[in-house]
């Protein structure tokens, strides 16, 4: 093989068929010329004779270099449709169907070789070309917000319509705290005549919730999230107006279903690359869980069959006893390679009225009114991808809560609390379907859990 032969086989498939038309033409204008005798010639002359033979030698170069053309033309096009068959693109072409924007339902985005080749090739030389029609469609702008590692209760991606995600969930509190009771007066510095009460309080909470989240419309979702609750609570205190040296452990359990709440979510715009995600959500809590106004108190001072008169609840509730509303707004901001987000909610206690509290062998004692103090809350969070299936996040709550009272009076010792807390997660994405996701919470203020440990494993269907 030549060396234009050479050129011609690294040549697309469209410009071997121009060639081919071009040569064919141009041997047959050739051989039309040369085959025409002059007038004053004769043509049985030995000199016509050798011309001729020359021309039909070079007429049969030529026909067998057409011939290795088109031979290089159909390997090139089975080479074609073998790429084409190896990148998938005969399954693309026949998924989009119908959903080609100006190609035709035929339409793909590597085009076969066109027959009209040739007359295409002239166009362009002639500069008649008409512009190149746009073959394919654009991919559609992901609407839905960057997932991140979750470590608040609020997630921020919302569940496909249609889809049910499945999310068990293991939660484990632990919190200590010190109370120093001092009742009495001070005839002279550092000499205190009354009661010192030391209490040393330890509180472990473990919580299996099973939460189910269903998509009705891709910008909306509804969750519903059943928890149970086994807590225990170790008072370890000295027996008050004694003499006692000793420090005694008082006890006390509860476990059992908790309040079921229900959330109601819904992405409010169409965020992108430097642009916030916003999604509103309003939540409800019941008070299926065993209340602290249902469980039995100890008596304040002693009682009779020598009883500790602590005060504290004999047995640990599982709910708050209070219904709650709480609407909420949750933010995205994509900004590569990292995602910010974030919570702000408030959270109403729906007043209790008529409220009576059980007292070992002393009955029930009339409360009146209670309301529990408000919350807001407020959160921060930064996430990353580490790669295509683990993502890590970090952020902080803070949460604002108020007094509470009865009948319209303040509870003694009941005060506003900030609670803070210090949160880091990880997740590991399993399958498209199954995801792994740790968080474990820090306390940073003093009535906030020490350690928090939440470990959830959501499952789509």
């Amino acid at each position: 093989m030549d060396r234009s032969t050479k050129r011609v086989s690294k040549a697309k498939p469209w410009l071997c068929a121009t060639s081919c038309a071009s040569l064919m033409a141009f041997c047959g204008v050739v051989f039309a010329q040369d085959a025409t005798p002059s007038s004053g010639d004769d043509s049985s002359s030995p000199a016509i004779r050798q011309r001729l033979a020359e021309q039909g030698a070079r007429i049969d170069v030529m026909r067998g270099q057409i011939e290795a053309l088109q031979r290089q033309l159909a390997q090139q096009e089975a080479d074609y449709r073998a790429l084409r068959h190896a990148v998938g693109m005969d399954v693309l072409a026949g998924q989009r169907g119908g959903n080609i924007a100006a190609g035709g339902g035929g339409a793909t985005a590597l085009p076969m070789p066109s027959s009209d080749a040739s007359i295409d090739m002239q166009a362009a030389q002639q500069g008649t070309a008409t512009p190149a029609t746009p073959v394919g469609q654009a991919p559609v702008e992901n609407s839905r917000p960057p997932e991140v590692a979750p470590i608040f209760q609020q997630p921020g991606v919302l569940t496909p319509k249609g889809k049910i995600v499945v999310e068990p969930t293991y939660q484990f509190g632990y919190s200590t705290a010190d109370r120093v009771a001092l009742v009495g007066y001070t005839i002279i510095p550092a000499i205190l005549i009354g009661l010192i009460d030391v209490r040393q309080v330890r509180s472990t909470t473990e919580t299996a919730i099973l939460t189910g989240r269903y998509g009705i419309t891709n910008r909306m979702e509804l969750e519903v999230r059943i928890p149970y609750v086994d807590t225990h609570t170790d008072t370890v205190s000295r027996e008050v107006l004694t003499g006692s040296a000793e420090d005694n452990v008082f006890g006390s359990s509860g476990k059992g279903l908790g309040d079921i709440e229900a959330t109601l979510r819904y992405q409010i715009n169409n965020g992108g690359a430097d642009k916030a995600y916003y999604i509103g959500w309003l939540r409800f809590k019941s008070r299926t869980g065993k209340d602290p106004f249902e469980v039995v108190t100890d008596c304040v001072t002693r009682c009779v069959q020598n009883l500790t008169g602590t005060g504290l609840p004999v047995q640990q509730p599982t709910g708050t006893g209070f219904y709650t509303i709480q609407p909420g707004l949750t933010w995205l901001f994509p900004s590569d390679p990292v995602v910010f987000f974030g919570n702000f909610s408030y959270l109403y206690n729906v007043e209790r009225h008529n409220v009576y509290e059980n007292i070992l062998l002393g009955g029930r004692q009339f409360l009146g009114n209670v309301k529990m103090g408000n919350e807001a809350d407020v959160s921060i969070g930064m996430g990353m991808a580490l790669n295509d299936k683990a993502s890590l996040s970090i952020g902080y709550d803070q949460t604002f809560v108020g007094s509470t009272y009865e009948s319209g009076r303040k509870v003694p010792g009941s005060t506003k609390v900030w609670l803070g807390s210090l949160l880091i997660g990880g997740s590991y994405r399993f399958s498209d379907k199954r995801t792994l996701n740790i968080t474990l919470g820090v306390g940073v203020t003093r009535d906030t859990p020490d350690a928090t440990v939440i470990v959830r494993v959501p499952m789509m269907f």
